[in-house]
């Protein structure tokens, strides 16, 4: 299992959370959690192949929050792009 953690400014708001759980809908096999308190979201993948670092940020640009990645970013869901570590 992958555990991904993102720090998503501008998340508190209730109507960004709600966009956040249609974003995911698209993504059934993909486990998470919201900690509106502190803009944070919480990623339990299964497989690799479940979602990659693209797809993740593509989720959070459809509702206009800049996702950073907290921590080292797993191996297997880099796709070649460059993130900001916080």
């Amino acid at each position: 299992m992958i555990e991904v953690e993102i720090y998503a400014p501008g998340l508190r708001a209730e109507s960004t959370v709600m966009q956040l759980r249609n974003q995911m809908d698209h993504f059934p096999k993909v486990r998470y959690k919201v900690d509106t308190r502190h803009d944070l979201v919480y990623f339990e993948i299964d497989k690799p192949g479940d979602i990659n670092q693209q797809e993740i940020n593509q989720i959070f640009d459809a509702i206009d929050l800049s996702p950073r990645f907290v921590g080292q970013i797993p191996e297997e869901l880099r796709t070649g792009q460059t993130t900001k570590l916080v």
